[in-house]
């Protein structure tokens, strides 16, 4: 199993730096800069649209339910363990780089997003479907292409993704617990695990089986409050030693682009700062990965533009926000923490925090890990959910995702943590591809569903409308019905 683990990590790191975070970050420029930084532009306008997004689902998912889904999926064990893993390889220098992938990632957040809402179709029950596959197929004119997205979605969302998060928040207890429940039951699996696989099996199947519009309404609260009281707890350990605050930026600042590790205990080197900084970082924020849009296409709102700010929040959220408070709590426990015997991704946010605040703190850290991943696994499903009803919206296959999703929480909570983590990064990598190309092809949707925001924006209207028919800004009719009144 170590072997293969292995062999799998040496195909990621080739992809992450020979493609992905070229065409990640080129593309995040490219839209940056034709967008006239939209990101920086447009940021109050941002924090307006989520404070404003709670009404007018009628009777759909409301824009702050489909920003709280997408949330959930972002802020969840990337923050946590995913900090802990570009800091052990790759050095107090991958958080400058995973800056990086979130500053231009904003950009492309903003056009996944808003094409998404673009190219969004209404479906039996009222609700909206979209996503990557959708802007691909309706958009490029690419079936073809679109199915191969969507099952490559299906299969790294309902098991890939779900496993990562299950098997971070077995580990997290695990470690809580200590030897408690260390005995042999079944299969060479201790009562620990068991247990632990069970109730994920439960708490899972109680919200997975009852269908998105249950998701939606469980993160709407679930999301925001678990992030507050993990960025709260964060906080508070940055302002009790903020005289270190200028020593863990220099490090980060440094380490971007020393040529060896900086930082004694920690990896690092250029390379080794880039690849885990950058991997670390769309595995976090998902800017670009082509997962978010599905979330982002589900909203009613009155203009794509408005979701499109509000998913280019939730990167700058997740990232320059949750990631950077994180990284800080671990930098400055220092190297009695990170260079401990058993400090390891999964545990050493965990421990960084117990080092500042106490022990009392292992526990409260586990239900918090467990909240955070349970709610980014609810996520995951719905985004493998809206691919399947792309390829077959027969009842049958809707529900065998669901089953999928439940069976990978419960085999996740058992496996290798290096197999999965390793095996993510390979299907993140081919969806961020087939995503960005997308992206670029489709560019001109966004840029005139941008300038027609603005356009009204400059005429004060207090709530832009979309017009998808006659148009002037758009290429085009937008070839569904979901934008002609």
């Amino acid at each position: 199993m170590e072997d293969l683990a292995n062999q799998i990590l040496v195909v990621a790191d080739w992809l992450t730096l020979h493609v992905t975070v070229w065409l990640l970050v080129g593309t995040g420029l490219f839209l940056t800069i034709t967008s006239r930084a939209v990101q920086l532009r447009h940021f109050p306008s941002m924090i307006r649209a989520v404070t404003g997004s709670r009404q007018g689902a009628k009777g759909g998912i409301s824009s702050f339910q489909a920003f709280t889904i997408s949330l959930a999926a972002r802020v969840g064990v990337g923050n946590v363990f995913g900090v802990a893993a570009a800091l052990l390889m790759g050095g107090p220098g991958a958080i400058f780089w995973m800056w990086i992938v979130a500053l231009v990632g904003m950009a492309t957040a903003f056009f996944e997003a808003t094409l998404a809402q673009v190219f969004k179709v209404r479906v039996a029950d009222g609700s909206f479907r979209g996503g990557p596959a959708y802007y691909i197929s309706l958009g490029m004119k690419n079936k073809a292409l679109a199915t191969v997205f969507a099952i490559i979605t299906v299969v790294t969302c309902a098991f890939v993704i779900t496993s990562v998060q299950s098997n971070a928040i077995a580990g997290t207890v695990l470690s809580a617990l200590g030897d408690a429940g260390d005995d042999p039951a079944l299969w060479g699996l201790s009562q620990a695990q068991l247990i632990i696989a069970a109730l994920l099996f439960v708490f899972s199947a109680m919200v997975i089986f009852g269908g998105i519009r249950t998701v939606a309404h469980v993160t709407e609260w679930m999301a925001p409050i678990m992030a507050t009281i993990y960025v709260i707890m964060v906080a508070i350990i940055v302002v009790m030693n903020i005289d270190q605050f200028g020593t863990v930026l220099a490090q980060i600042i440094r380490g971007a682009a020393a040529p060896a590790p900086i930082v004694g205990g920690l990896g690092g080197g250029i390379f080794a700062a880039l690849i885990n900084g950058t991997k670390r970082g769309l595995f976090s924020n998902e800017a670009g990965q082509g997962t978010a849009p599905n979330a982002a296409a589900t909203a009613t709102v009155s203009h794509p533009v408005t979701q499109g700010l509000i998913q280019s929040l939730g990167v700058f959220i997740d990232t320059i926000v949750v990631c950077t408070a994180t990284a800080f709590v671990i930098l400055i426990a220092g190297p009695e923490v990170w260079g401990a015997q058993g400090a390891n991704p999964a545990n050493l946010t965990s421990l960084a925090v117990a080092h500042e605040l106490g022990a009392w703190t292992i526990m409260p850290m586990a239900i918090l890990i467990f909240v955070l991943a349970y709610s980014s696994i609810i996520a995951a499903y719905v985004y493998s959910e809206t691919n399947m009803t792309f390829v077959s919206n027969t009842k049958w296959a809707v529900w065998s995702v669901r089953v999928v999703s439940v069976f990978s929480v419960v085999l996740g909570a058992l496996a290798s943590l290096d197999l999965v983590w390793n095996t993510v990064d390979i299907a993140m990598a081919v969806m961020t591809v087939t995503n960005l190309v997308a992206l670029l092809s489709l560019s001109k949707w966004g840029r005139g569903a941008l300038r027609d925001y603005e356009r009204q924006l400059r005429e004060k209207v207090a709530e832009p409308v979309f017009s998808g028919v006659d148009n002037p800004l758009l290429p085009t009719d937008v070839p569904t019905d979901s934008w002609r009144g």
